[in-house]
């Protein structure tokens, strides 16, 4: 059985020449394909850091967990589909909801590992019946509308809990970040995230020195005199040992918040597929349903020990379009980075540390970014909202994730914020099309243009 875990050595192994690509299958000498590796950890770690400590849980188990879910990803897709899974920044929002309503981190991961399953589930059908029924179910107005209210939901959270720790750290770390995602160019511009953090570190550091403790509220809501950046727990912390483990909790009225994510991931997951193969000149298309199925199960594994869930990174597939290196070879060597960082606690340590002040920062524009990117949908799928049948349930879920509004409908059962937005958006979308007349229908195609070449009619491409 071939798992894609050899490769042929790529020219001379050392430069690849001008216009060349390295292929999935080949690979550069070892220490350079090392080297791309940990390039490839580096462009992973702003966004792999951030989440779990947004989620309430262990960064180490996050990272060795990253590193665990791309082996399986790799040989799930046999070595045909470079990626790297690191944390998944869609699930935070539904984690800060979960925590809001009492729920523990066995209650998170419970939840997210229900997620998984039916991430997995949605994999295998792609697989047997294809792609179009994800278009059927939710074009691009409805996975645009989820994503949106999915980041825009957590807007309270940086307004309430970090942004008030530290405002003007928050507000430089913000600039900061913004110069270092337009004004740098290539490798760079992808670490953006993680430059801001190191970046609000060192404020943080200097403000200390400077100005002495800050009167503000700490990261449990007091307002105190403390520091703003507090190592201490990083020289307590061991050099080697294992991450803190839990099993998950199972409830329904968290499982029910946390479900509408998967609409975002399989959107995430196509998008990302579609990109390689675009990249790679190689077509995936047999590989869609294999990819999303993975990410499923890692997202099982990892949850299923109490770490956060994973899926495919963006950054690390703008590191292959800046080098033109596809090898899977660099993905394992990152993934080896990955489980090593994992049972380092020191690591962790500084990672937990993170200001307050420095999250504000982030999260202004790591918040806003996730709910443009469902806007960014609605322009790739050529979404016309001057059409009532796409304007009306997207606006009415939207106002519901962002407002969190509430339906109760027993003293123990109720709906909120992303759970009920998203299920207005997709019941609402389909209920007024059924009785819709048909000029409105025929407006725009049904079929999201982004991901519909993965399921082409014979006829020609963009045949309805």
């Amino acid at each position: 059985m071939d798992l894609g875990v050899r490769w042929k050595l790529h020219g001379d192994g050392k430069s690849p020449a001008p216009g060349a690509v390295v292929r999935p299958d080949e690979r550069l000498t070892w220490p350079r394909t090392v080297g791309l590796g940990a390039q490839h950890v580096v462009a992973m770690f702003g966004a792999s850091f951030v989440a779990p400590v947004l989620m309430g849980l262990d960064p180490n188990l996050a990272i060795m967990m990253s590193g665990v879910a791309t082996v399986i990803f790799l040989l799930a897709t046999r070595g045909r589909v470079p990626s790297y899974l690191g944390c998944s920044l869609s699930f935070v929002g539904v984690a800060a909801v979960i925590r809001a309503d009492g729920g523990s981190s066995a209650t998170v991961t419970g939840a997210i590992l229900v997620v998984g399953v039916v991430l997995f589930l949605v994999g295998l059908a792609v697989q047997k019946f294809g792609a179009r029924i994800i278009h059927a179910a939710m074009p691009p107005i409805v996975t645009g509308a989820v994503v949106m209210l999915i980041g825009f939901n957590l807007a309270p959270v940086t307004a309430t809990t970090y942004w008030p720790q530290d405002q003007w750290t928050a507000l430089l770390v913000m600039l900061f970040t913004g110069l270092a995602v337009v004004c740098l160019r290539g490798f760079w511009s992808r670490i953006a995230i993680f430059l801001g953090l190191v970046f609000g570190y060192l404020t943080s550091w200097i403000f200390d020195l400077t100005l002495g403790k800050i009167h503000s509220a700490d990261a449990s809501g007091k307002v105190t005199d403390h520091w703003r950046l507090d190592l201490s727990g990083v020289s307590k912390a061991d050099w080697i040992g294992l991450p803190t483990f839990h099993g998950p909790t199972f409830q329904w009225s968290a499982i029910l918040v946390a479900l509408p994510v998967v609409i975002a991931l399989v959107a995430e997951n196509a998008g990302h597929v579609k990109a390689v193969g675009e990249m790679t000149g190689d077509s995936l298309d047999d590989k869609l349903g294999t990819a999303i199925s993975a990410d499923g199960i890692a997202s099982v594994l990892s949850t299923a020990v109490g770490g956060p869930p994973n899926t495919t990174y963006s950054e690390n597939i703008g590191v292959m379009a800046a080098t033109r290196v596809y090898s899977t070879a660099a993905y394992w060597a990152a993934a080896c980075f990955a489980l090593l960082f994992g049972v380092c606690p020191k690591f962790g340590a500084v990672v937990a540390a993170i200001p307050g002040g420095v999250l504000g920062g982030i999260t202004v524009i790591l918040y806003g970014m996730i709910g443009l990117l469902g806007a960014q949908i609605w322009l790739h799928g050529k979404v016309d909202l001057r059409n009532p049948l796409n304007l009306v349930p997207a606006a009415a879920g939207i106002i519901i994730g962002v407002g969190n509004v509430t339906m109760k409908f027993t003293d123990t059962f109720s709906l909120s914020g992303i759970a009920l937005g998203t299920l207005v958006v997709i019941t609402g979308y389909h209920a007024l099309r059924a009785f819709a007349p048909a000029h409105l229908k025929t407006q725009q195609p049904l079929l999201d243009e982004g991901t519909s070449s993965y399921d082409k009619p014979a006829d020609g491409p963009g045949t309805p």
